[in-house]
């Protein structure tokens, strides 16, 4: 049997608080935009009606996001309530978070500038 990983420290439920607080454990913060920010990647957490997260979707460079539907093929789509409604039932957009990303360019960038 396979088993999933948790991290540490944070509390194994499925409520938004614990999803934010593993998420925060690999860098990511908490923020209010998802449009596309040069230098970070973010997510979006879904949630049902009584806020139990259900999913996760994480945003590509180029703008669109990425999913994991159940056992199937990674898809793409243009945006997150591509995912909303009755099918798939992922509930709404619940959280967005965001981490620090820095490509090999754009360390060489930041490192040039500071």
């Amino acid at each position: 049997m396979e088993q999933e990983y948790w991290p540490d420290g944070v509390p194994r439920e499925e409520t938004l608080s614990a999803f934010v607080a593993a998420f925060r454990t690999i860098g990511y913060e908490v923020c209010d935009d998802a449009s596309l920010e040069y230098g970070f990647q973010k997510i979006a957490i879904y949630a049902e009606a009584q806020n139990v997260p259900r999913h996760v979707a994480r945003q590509l460079p180029n703008g669109n996001w990425t999913s994991k539907i159940g056992q199937y093929e990674d898809i793409q789509h243009k945006t997150l309530d591509a995912l909303t409604g009755d099918a798939p039932a992922y509930g709404t957009v619940v959280q967005l978070m965001k981490k620090a990303i820095y490509s090999d360019l754009a360390l060489v960038a930041k490192t040039a500038s500071g």
